[in-house]
């Protein structure tokens, strides 16, 4: 079917102006068609009457067509809100706008005439021709054909109807600087220069407290309109002088009870601010001004004030004390909205502080490590469960863990804690990574339980984990994961290429679906890059998941071995991140570096009696061409024989002992076939007898147990 008007077809402003019948006395439809001229002398002759500045009026629709020029061709303002636009036939619509408004809607008026499309509903101010302004809902709709140009509507809404659409505007967001802007813009409709102040513990996420006055500190969250300012003057983001603060906060809380005042003209606005430092950070212009400021007070006992917002205006326009219970009661209205933006910062934050707080610090001697993490919005809605961690193990090697929780907020944020702290507490106490992602497994499970779960509503099943181990001596790195995405190595030769890893369901699968969870190793030379990353960084909906791990896998193949790896990380996410971003992206690079050949050495010894003292006699004089001091190397020749004397007693195949020179400190690790875990108890013995490990305890810093595929390692660290 044929869309296109018929040349009959009415304009739209010629319907919006056959609407205004029903609202304007007289008839709103002839005015429409009155003579050019006629219009013109009743739009420029009439003075705004005394209830039109006080706002009270019910909502009037008015019209104006323009050229493609954007010049007034026929207009139809006949409301008495109206009164005093000089919408003259042949002068430019820009004509009506405040200098600073002038570049953003001329913009909009060409976008519209270039697509078609109509841009509906937007907050302006018009200028009358004695300097005040009005503030209506201006939209701008593209003439039907045969018509050319545009048809922009005007809506001066009631008082009661604007506060009701300004709560409504206020509401929407949860991020506390929009909250304050959109009251700031709400307030706009009473004065010329609105700013919203905010005591500084609200607006980073803190409650406020009944501050004593001298202490009160404010933030300037919000000011409309956007435009330059004189210097000095405080703009968003500006801490106020300290005496501004003072000043604004005895002014509304005169008496300990917050309340509203005006201040009517420039004198008394300089006599009560005083210091220059405080006139130039609050008064927006040189000409005579006067202000109402109304406390955002949060309903509590006592009541909590929040801030201060502010409303400039013209001193020959004084504020009338209706509009002052109007300004009071949208301030009231909506402090609730500040004070719900205030928790959701504070949860934002602490959010935020927890993956800060997990992010890996940088590497050691044997592992260079760097990171980034981005979140998807500025609000805790957006802060996802992506997490990454790396930290070095008692024995000599390094963890490297990623995982992204399921969910986003609070709940994603304290599971994400919590596994990754049980995560390092297992891997610490020896356990292989696939033995790590089968305890996590449970966790989840459990967490998702109705009994034992975290939070009402939240599940983390399916959540993802990527376990990596980094030995320094073998080169060798020991990979588990659990439904994550394949690390990207780099060979010391450019060489990249996602690891092959086994498909493994994610956390918290059905038991009866459940599958054992597998080691996999591989070969990290020094000089070799590991990326380890989230789906934020590769997922594009439009394609297939494998290209995205593809230019990551080309991206970093490209980094040269001298790069500085943080740099190098933040090019990476610069490089591949979406924009806009869907998801939390993160990315975790390491560089192994591993230790030198001569500061290692491995022996493989028979299970025998003479085990122990083969042992000492090659570790002396490995010590020696260490250059190891006296006592020390007889206590690290102490704890190789009582290692390797237990090991020969409880354990059967052959036996492996190695020694690692460390900056501070000498590690030893001797390593059977045996599945028994020495314990040290009270009495001083082995758990099968003997006194071993007694001796070990007194004579290292720390030692433990690692479990390997073929047994177990027993490692003692002795200081140098």
């Amino acid at each position: 079917m044929d869309s296109t008007p018929s040349p009959s077809s009415p304009s739209p402003f010629e319907m919006v102006s056959g609407a205004l019948g029903r609202h304007i006395p007289g008839g709103g439809a002839a005015a429409a068609g009155a003579p050019d001229d006629a219009q013109d002398n009743h739009m420029t002759s009439r003075r705004p009457p005394d209830d039109a500045a006080a706002g009270r009026h019910d909502q009037i629709l008015g019209a104006i067509n323009l050229d493609r020029e954007l010049r007034i061709t026929r207009c139809n303002l006949q409301a008495p809100v109206f009164t005093g636009l000089n919408a003259k036939a042949g002068s430019h619509f820009v004509g009506l706008l405040p200098p600073g408004d002038v570049p953003t809607v001329t913009r909009r008026l060409r976008q519209v005439l270039e697509t078609g499309e109509a841009h509906v509903a937007r907050i302006q101010r018009l200028r009358r021709e004695d300097g005040s302004e009005l503030v209506v809902s201006l939209s701008i709709l593209p003439a039907a054909e045969p018509h050319e140009g545009l048809t922009v509507s005007v809506i001066a809404m009631a008082t009661r109807l604007h506060l009701y659409a300004a709560e409504t505007a206020i509401g929407t967001s949860l991020d506390i600087g929009q909250t304050a802007q959109s009251l700031a813009e709400s307030l706009l409709a009473w004065g010329d220069v609105a700013a919203v102040d905010l005591d500084y513990a609200v607006w980073t996420g803190e409650k406020a407290t009944g501050h004593r006055q001298e202490r009160i500190r404010l933030r300037r969250a919000a000011l409309v309109p956007d435009r330059a300012w004189p210097e000095g003057y405080v703009t968003p983001g500006d801490d106020l002088p300290g005496d501004a603060s003072r000043l604004l906060a005895q002014a509304v809380l005169r008496d300990d009870a917050p309340q509203a005042i005006v201040l009517p003209e420039r004198e008394t606005i300089e006599r009560v601010l005083g210091s220059p430092q405080a006139i130039r950070a609050l008064v927006p212009v040189d000409r005579s001004a006067g202000v109402a400021c109304i406390p955002l007070v949060l309903d509590d006992t006592p009541p909590v004030v929040l801030g201060v917002a502010e409303v400039w205006r013209r001193a020959d326009h004084p504020f009338h004390d209706n509009e002052l219970l109007d300004l009071q009661e949208l301030v009231a209205r909506t402090a609730h909205h500040v004070d719900l933006a205030r928790q959701h910062q504070r949860e934002h934050t602490q959010v935020l502080a927890l993956q800060r707080r997990l992010l890996p610090r940088t590497g050691d001697d044997t592992i260079d490590i760097a990171s980034v993490y981005q979140p998807t919005t500025p609000d805790s809605a957006g802060v996802g469960g992506d997490w990454v961690n790396s930290f070095p193990l008692p024995d000599g090697r390094t963890a490297l863990v990623v995982g992204d929780v399921v969910g986003h907020g609070l709940g994603a944020a304290a599971t994400m804690g919590q596994l990754s702290i049980e995560t390092r507490a297992l891997l610490s106490a020896g356990l292989a990574p696939d033995e790590v992602l089968q305890h996590l497994d449970e966790t989840v499970s459990l967490l998702d339980e109705p009994d034992t779960g975290l939070a009402a509503g939240y599940s983390a099943l399916g959540s993802t984990c990527c376990i990596v181990l980094y030995d320094p001596v073998s080169h060798q790195v020991a990979l588990s994961s659990a439904g994550h995405l394949p690390p990207v190595l780099v060979s010391s030769d450019g060489r990249a290429a996602p690891l092959p890893v086994r498909p493994h369901p994610g956390l918290g699968t059905e038991f009866a679906l459940r599958e054992p969870f597998h080691v996999h190793t591989f070969d990290a030379p020094p000089g070799s890059l590991l990326a380890l990353y989230t789906d934020g960084l590769v997922e594009d909906p439009a394609a297939p998941i494998d290209e995205g791990i593809g230019r990551l896998t080309e991206t970093v193949s490209a980094v040269h071995p001298w790069d500085p790896l943080q740099q190098t990380a933040r090019r990476v996410v610069s490089a591949l991140a979406p924009v806009p971003q869907r998801d939390d992206v993160t990315l975790l690079l390491a560089r192994m570096i591993g230790y030198r050949k001569q500061d290692t050495a491995t022996w493989r010894l028979a299970a025998r009696d003479d085990a122990p003292a083969r042992a000492r006699t090659q570790a002396s004089a490995l010590l020696r061409r260490w250059r190891t001091r006296g006592d020390t190397r007889d206590n690290v020749l102490l704890v190789i024989s009582e290692l390797v004397t237990n090991a020969v007693r409880f354990a059967t195949g052959p036996i492996t002992v190695r020694l690692i020179a460390k900056d501070h400190s000498l590690l030893c690790e001797v390593g059977d076939t045996g599945n028994g875990r020495p314990r040290l108890h009270s009495d001083g013995l082995l758990t099968a007898g003997g006194r071993g490990l007694h001796v070990v305890h007194k004579l290292t810093s720390r030692w433990g147990v690692r479990w390997t595929n073929t047994g177990k390692v027993v490692w003692a660290e002795i200081p140098r």
